[in-house]
């Protein structure tokens, strides 16, 4: 082999090794920053009734789940709340210091992200409250009506153009009511 490739090769086995190693890193990397979503139910029994995908204690990790009415106590001389978890399942508790969003409330669907402290209990870095179901975002509203309206649907209510001539003509003509 002439002095050209090899100085070629060696090059191009520095590039790979270089590409590997930082693979390798970046990997290394985002596998401790992988926070992975669960009920409060696969926390205690695991994912898939598979008690092997139980999350470990210590684990970071974020809950999905609505606030148990009546189990919000706050700790009046600090910001330190504690308030209890659930889905269709077991309860978890969540303990959490810092301002908790305005949505916040017994009964509303909640994300918490945080370490698991013991197997039932989550220590929170931040609590997310979930919005309500219904709205809808400007943008995707207009979207959506460009869609719809030559579908013969005039709001996102279902209403279609066909029952508004049809009100119309029943309120023009006196027939309101009547049907």
């Amino acid at each position: 082999m002439n002095p050209r490739r090899k100085s070629r090769m060696a090059i191009i086995l520095f590039v790979l090794i270089g590409v590997s190693v930082a693979s390798g890193l970046i990997l290394y990397a985002l596998r401790q920053n992988i926070d992975l979503f669960y009920t409060p139910t696969e926390i205690v029994y695991g994912k898939e009734e598979d008690s092997n995908k139980k999350p470990q204690v210590g684990q970071r990790l974020r809950v999905g789940g609505m606030v148990v009415t009546g189990s919000v106590e706050r700790d009046p001389t600090s910001l330190k709340v504690k308030f209890d978890l659930n889905d269709i399942g077991p309860s978890i508790t969540v303990e959490y210091e810092g301002i908790l969003p305005d949505l916040f409330r017994e009964g509303q669907g909640i994300v918490a992200q945080g370490v698991l402290k013991a197997p039932t209990i989550l220590v929170a870095t931040e609590v997310l409250a979930k919005h309500d179901e219904n709205y809808v975002p400007p943008e995707l509203d207009a979207q959506m009506q460009k869609v719809h309206k030559p579908m013969g649907i005039s709001d996102l209510k279902g209403e279609s153009e066909r029952d508004r001539q049809e009100k119309a003509y029943e309120y023009k003509t006196g027939q309101e009511g009547q049907k």
